[in-house]
């Protein structure tokens, strides 16, 4: 039996039984890769996270039922398994565990002895399926990763999230196990994971077959380590990204914005990057500068370039029927089509002045596609001096999401929409690079896995301004590190309802600012309400005074750090200075990002393994090795309790005052003194970004 049904082929281990091919594969140290589907041979066409490899060849062992395949710390089985009472009475079961010891890692499972199978199949068409993945669950065990959730939970345990890009809910599908291990659903086809007290079940709608990457490791440092080597490494991070970003929706004109950029030097605060946000286009999907709000961009490039201040424009992937590329596009085939019905997926504003619109999207899986995009890019923009773009609304977004009714050069939606943002990037990283502008950055609004190494940084998209979006952005975060994503970002003040003359609004501005300030990137962004719209009464709800989306095309509120009275204006000066002295610890977090994949931002069980207590927490966290930042996270509070781990000696950094690790420190909390502690063995050489802001 076992001649017919395992083989050793290539350094992997394959099985063929009742229909399926079934490969496990060496894919990196202590990693394997499964593939699985049914027929004869495997598909290629799906896009692939996973960097290529040179050959690689695991130990294997074939008896009677049951074959194995270890390579490093990392062994897995396969079992010819008996199923009574089940429509099929044998399957091919999967288990993972450590080759050293044994202890099992992941294991296939049913939900019911009757079906559905451990992988589940279900055509679509002949090529096609609706894939089920299950595997056991654990009691007591925490996951970590998937991307930048907005659900608030660190524990992704009990969980359920969509594999769907949506604007703020950016998929990442790799996980992270307290067990020691971590997962990587390759697969760019939306679905859904569910991390259930009983199951663990991920799905593709649509699908050519199974295709995931599990790796072994000791605590989530080695196992994000692992997965970024597989799926690529960021580059090193130019200085000035470190620094003030100002942002606001939205900048009209060209006058407009280097009126806020010589503010900021009349005033002698620190700016290092300003960014011009969308409807700065003539129409969407002509990408290039209206002339009549922007003559003259080598100017202001010029002008913004001798105040030391970087210049970032948003580009969105959006193509209007009405723009003058329409026609050729879609002659050839270089859009996103509907498989049904007209061909838009989006309905939104442009800058003509009839109201909403229908658009589509550039196909980044079409190669010519993303040509015919970034030549017009490049030539409208990178040829002007702009080399830094805000990639938005690179989901892509669609209004209703219906991703079966989309076809793309690659395939049906269903099975491909997840990778859009990763190829998108890829684009705009490969043409920078062959242009000789490889130090531009990218600030995306979605990514996929393997996005870290095209040097984007990823933001939480349009959060609400309010106190709940506000506490799930750390988790939010973190997560995000945790997938690899170290160079991140929000909107301080979040993106919608915030009134700039609300003193309610106020206080969270300064709280999210104190965030933003102790955050990877810090960046100033959100579309206030208009300034002439009078603030609303406590319990009412806010108003922008007309449509949003006539607000769209004219502007929103104010959003400059002296835009909300001046007390916090001075504290936000304060912050913005703290900022500074920071940036040069933020250099080292950075470097050693690059070089291993370590998050910038990090859970505190990432720097103290083996603290179960550690693992749900969301109230805190690490920036670099030797800061915990615990944000105030609730209205009107002016102190914070902070649980602090165990094995280190701390120092408050405002007053110098110690405390011994596994301690609970209470402190006040002023505006612009949020909590952080330095690892005491470091605190003489980090007093100093605290020094100036302790009177």
């Amino acid at each position: 039996m076992s001649a017919a049904v395992f083989s050793a082929a290539g350094g992997g281990l394959e099985c063929r039984f009742m229909g399926e091919v079934l490969r496990i594969e060496p894919w990196g140290a202590d990693a394997l890769r499964v593939r699985a589907r049914p027929g004869r041979e495997f598909v290629a066409g799906h896009v692939d996270a996973l960097l290529p490899i040179g050959p690689q060849a695991g130990e294997i062992e074939i008896g009677e039922s049951a074959a194995t395949i270890t390579h490093g710390r990392i062994r897995g089985e396969i079992t010819l398994t008996e199923r009574y009472g089940a429509e099929i009475k044998r399957e091919a079961v999967i288990r993972f565990c450590r080759a050293d010891t044994g202890e099992e890692l992941l294991a296939e499972t049913r939900s019911h002895f009757a079906g559905p199978r451990t992988r589940s199949f279900k055509a679509l068409a002949s090529g096609s399926w609706r894939l089920e993945q299950q595997f056991r669950a654990y009691e007591g065990e925490s996951l970590w990763g998937m991307g930048q959730p907005q659900h608030g939970c660190m524990n992704l345990k009990g969980v359920s999230t969509t594999l769907m890009q949506q604007n703020a809910h950016a998929v990442i599908p790799f996980v992270v196990s307290s067990r020691g291990y971590g997962l990587l659903w390759n697969n760019p086809a939306v679905g859904r994971a569910e991390f259930a007290r009983n199951v663990t079940r991920w799905t593709a709608e649509a699908t050519g077959g199974l295709d995931y990457w599990i790796t072994a490791g000791d605590g989530p440092r080695e196992i994000v380590r692992a997965y970024v080597a597989a799926t690529g490494r960021s580059p090193e991070v130019p200085d000035w990204v470190l620094g003030f970003w100002q942002c606001k929706l939205r900048y009209r004109t060209q006058e407009e914005l280097l009126g806020v950029a010589r503010e900021y030097r009349r005033r002698g605060l620190p700016l290092s990057c300003i960014v011009i946000d969308f409807f700065a286009w003539t129409r969407q999907g002509e990408w290039k500068f209206d002339p009549d709000d922007w003559p003259d961009p080598e100017a202001m490039v010029a002008e913004l370039t001798e105040m030391g201040v970087e210049l970032m424009v948003s580009i969105w992937p959006t193509v209007s029927a009405a723009s003058e590329n329409y026609r050729e596009m879609t002659e050839q085939g270089l859009l996103l089509t509907t498989e049904r019905g007209i061909p838009a997926v989006i309905p939104f504003p442009d800058k003509d002045p009839f109201g909403p619109g229908f658009f589509t999207y550039y196909d980044a899986f079409n190669p010519d596609a993303q040509a015919f995009h970034w030549d017009l890019a490049r030539r409208n923009y990178l040829d002007r001096g702009i080399r830094h773009f805000w990639l938005d609304a690179c989901e892509p977004e669609m209004r209703p999401a219906h991703p079966e009714n989309v076809r793309t050069a690659m395939g049906n939606g269903a099975e491909m929409l997840c990778a859009y943002p990763l190829l998108h990037e890829e684009t705009y990283r490969r043409g920078l690079t062959d242009a000789g502008a490889a130090d531009g950055v990218l600030l995306c609004r979605s990514a996929w896995a393997g996005s870290q190494r095209h040097g984007v940084i990823l933001w939480s998209g349009d959060v609400w301004s309010d106190w709940e979006w506000f506490r799930a952005q750390i988790p939010a975060g973190l997560h995000a590190g945790l997938a690899g994503m170290g160079w991140w970002t929000t909107d301080i003040g979040g993106f919608y309802d915030g009134h700039g003359g609300s003193e309610a609004f106020r206080e969270l501005l300064v709280r999210w600012f104190e965030f933003g300030v102790f955050s990877p990137i810090c960046r100033l962004h959100g579309f206030r309400v208009p300034d002439d719209v009078p603030p609303p009464s406590p319990g009412e709800p806010v108003t922008y005074g007309q449509d949003t989306f006539n607000i769209f095309t004219n502007s929103g509120g104010s959003n400059e750090v002296w835009s909300f009275g001046g007390r916090v204006e001075t504290v936000l000066v304060g912050l913005l200075a703290l900022r500074e002295r920071l940036r040069p610890y933020l250099e080292d977090v950075f470097a050693q990002y690059a070089e291993t994949g370590d998050p910038v931002m990090a859970p505190l069980f990432y720097h103290f393994p083996r603290q179960a207590a550690l693992n749900d927490r969301a109230d805190a966290y690490m920036l670099g090795p030797d800061l915990l930042v615990a944000p105030v996270l609730e209205e009107g509070a002016t102190e914070r309790s902070v649980a602090l781990p165990e094995g280190e000696a701390w120092v408050h950094a405002w007053t110098g005052d110690g405390y011994p690790g596994g301690s609970i420190a209470s402190v006040a909390a002023p505006w612009g003194k949020p909590p952080v502690f330095i690892r005491a063995a470091r605190a003489d050489a980090l007093k100093a970004i605290f020094e100036d802001a302790k009177t």
